[in-house]
């Protein structure tokens, strides 16, 4: 399946696979980090794409995160169909301290990873009573 992307800045790096076996394709970044008004570390890529209709792009941290005291703001990143504005990562810090020696991405640093894939529609539909399982309402590790 083809995805139609554009460069917003002529230094922006087009998303590929690492690996022949890979599930996501890696994302740049185009400049080191930007602290934001609200502290969070932002990482634009440079990039926009027109994803499918009918599809979500999913935007995960990387493994390598683990190397740095940055937490991707909201967990996953979801870049719906419409959507055509430059994709960018925003990342927290697991301590609330950030010093001048942390740890951050610096220009053509692999930031983050995305997986195109389709979904499904659903519809819910209100009804007074649902079917039993086994495990019931036990939840939490119950």
């Amino acid at each position: 399946m083809k995805v139609k992307i554009k460069k917003l800045h002529e230094e922006a790096v087009i998303p590929s696979y690492a690996m022949s076996g890979d599930a996501a394709m890696d994302l740049y970044a185009l400049e080191r980090g930007q602290v934001d008004r609200f502290g969070n570390m932002v990482y634009r890529t440079g990039l926009a794409m027109e994803i499918p209709e009918g599809h979500v792009g999913l935007i995960f941290p990387r493994s390598s995160v683990s190397k740095t005291k940055h937490m991707l703001r909201n967990h996953v990143g979801v870049i719906d169909s419409g959507y055509r504005g430059e994709v960018f990562l925003k990342f927290g810090w697991f301590s609330q301290s950030y010093t001048p020696d942390s740890k951050v991405y610096d220009k053509g640093d692999r930031i983050g990873q995305i997986i195109i894939m389709p979904y499904p529609k659903f519809e819910f539909i209100e009804v007074d009573e649902l079917e039993d399982s086994e495990r019931g309402s036990g939840g939490f590790g119950s």
